[in-house]
């Protein structure tokens, strides 16, 4: 079945829509499959699989909200499936363990075979919740839930005073940081908790010594014991090649760090996306982890460093987006006729911005004091934890009134022209108020994806000529054919 047709299908009067719900389950002692719909359907005897009926107990088709947000850091969408429970007859669902399990929905016609219904949430549940004395609620988050573990709970171990310590992980480039004192009786040091690409230098007190090292374990031995803080600038993790860019070292955090079973595979992530972001954004960063984080929380500071953050496509595939005005790509046309009439809404107006102030290249060891024979300069560079980019708009801050001196911003960016470009960048998105809108749109708007651009047609809020915009929200309702869609101008 084509895109148009399936659009066709949506607007048709006579269409009949079911969903149909595959959820994992831990019930008793075992893993299994329940298979959930909104209406009767069973699947045909040449279908896969074949012959299966799902149980028709879905009150509500597939209630979730996508988002962008506007603020730039990671959040996990949400939404719920509710349950029929007559009499209390599913109370024992309460007890089996749906946390974290997949759960796939699909929409179609009863008339359909298997292979045509259109997949549209591939996520995971949070929980399960008795909603009333006659329902259940399934509460859905999106895949992003998996990364939300620590990216790495392996330690030193051994005999040595830090043998509990988590290891280090270094990806990208970084400077000044702390390594852990491996082994005290032989000076070594690690960085990383596997292979990298290269130790720049290493300094004690600020003062650059020897030192032979070992790539391939991400580690470095002391040619002599140091006098006092030992630092190291080092070029980070190398699986098989080295990458500092914030597409590449995302896709290594979510693919190879994490709780082993809720890593994401290559079928989780949405390669094109991933590889155009990579192209269009090669600036160099550089991220260390000395202590417990989590890799969602990982991959949305380097995101966040070019105003990007993780989202997941309705097939369930990790893509990362970036607040664009104008926004990048061919715009999908949006008139009156794609709205419900008088829905077209004003629902939040940003404050202007006057400037952008970002920190980069972090100093990931401050040191003050530094009493060596190094020149002056270099000291106040070990006392300073971020080198600074500013952008202003006289301009603007003198029509608005605004302060001059702006909250900083930190990124995971190493190069003061990749800064100052993000700076800019920033400013020409939030020197105007920005105004986020939301309308009720009919079947050919469920066809819209997060981060789109669009041009936007209505004789009202001076789009009467055209105006361009990004979604960012949708909450469809696939069983009415209708969305609310939100984008910001």
């Amino acid at each position: 079945m084509s895109d148009a047709q399936f659009t066709a299908w949506l607007r048709s009067t006579s269409a009949r829509r079911l969903v149909l719900i595959e959820v994992a389950v831990r019930s008793g002692a075992t893993e299994v499959t329940r298979f959930l719909s909104t209406g009767a359907y069973v699947t045909a005897p040449d279908d896969t699989p074949p012959n299966l009926a799902y149980q028709s107990i879905v009150s509500t088709g597939m209630q979730f909200t996508e988002q962008l947000s506007l603020g730039g850091e990671a959040s996990l969408s949400a939404g719920d499936i509710e349950i029929h429970n007559p009499s209390g007859i599913r109370d024992g669902w309460l007890d089996d363990v749906w946390m974290n399990r997949p759960i796939r929905a699909w929409i179609g016609d009863p008339r359909w075979r298997r292979g045509d219904f259109r997949m549209i949430f591939n996520g995971v549940v949070a929980d399960i919740a008795p909603k009333g004395r006659d329902k259940l609620a399934l509460k859905l988050r999106d895949k992003l839930q998996r990364l939300n573990t620590p990216v790495s709970e392996a330690k030193l171990g051994g005999a040595t005073p830090n043998k509990d310590a988590v290891l280090p992980l270094t990806f990208g480039e970084v400077h000044n940081i702390t390594p852990l004192l491996a082994d005290p009786a032989l000076l070594q040091y690690q960085v990383h908790g596997g292979a990298i690409d290269a130790v720049i230098e290493v300094r004690d007190n600020g003062l650059p010594v020897r030192i032979t090292a070992d790539n391939a374990s991400g580690k470095f031995t002391l040619a002599a014991a140091p006098a006092g803080t030992v630092t190291v600038s080092v070029q980070g993790d190398r699986p098989a090649a080295y990458a500092n860019t914030v597409a590449a070292l995302v896709r290594r955090l979510a693919t190879a760090y994490g709780k082993a079973g809720d890593r994401f595979a290559d079928s989780d992530l949405d390669v094109g996306n991933l590889a155009a972001f990579d192209a269009a954004h090669p600036q160099a960063v550089g991220l260390f982890l000395a202590g417990r984080t989590n890799v969602l929380n990982a991959c949305q500071m380097l995101a966040s460093s070019l105003g990007a953050q993780l989202v997941m496509s309705r097939l369930g595939q990790l893509r990362l987006l970036q607040i664009s005005l104008p926004p990048v790509g061919s715009p999908a046309q949006v008139g009156p006729q794609h709205m419900v009439a008088g829905t077209l809404t004003p629902v939040s107006r940003s404050a202007p911005t006057a400037s952008v102030k970002l920190g980069f290249c972090k100093n990931w060891t401050l040191q003050t004091g530094l009493l060596t024979g190094i020149p002056v300069q270099h000291k106040d560079l070990f006392e300073t934890e971020w080198l600074t980019a500013t952008r202003s708009d006289a301009g603007v801050q003198a029509d608005y009134r605004l302060d001059a001196e702006p909250v900083q911003q930190d990124t995971m960016l190493l190069r003061r022209v990749d800064a100052e470009a993000e700076a800019q960048r920033r400013l020409a998105i939030g020197r105007v108020p920005r105004t986020v809108y939301e309308f009720d749109g009919t079947a050919e708007m469920l066809a819209l994806e997060l981060g789109q651009a669009v041009t936007v047609t209505h004789p009202r809020f001076g789009m009467d000529k055209g105006m361009p915009a990004q979604v960012v929200s949708l909450a469809p309702d696939w069983l009415t054919g209708h969305v609310k869609v939100g984008f910001i101008v």
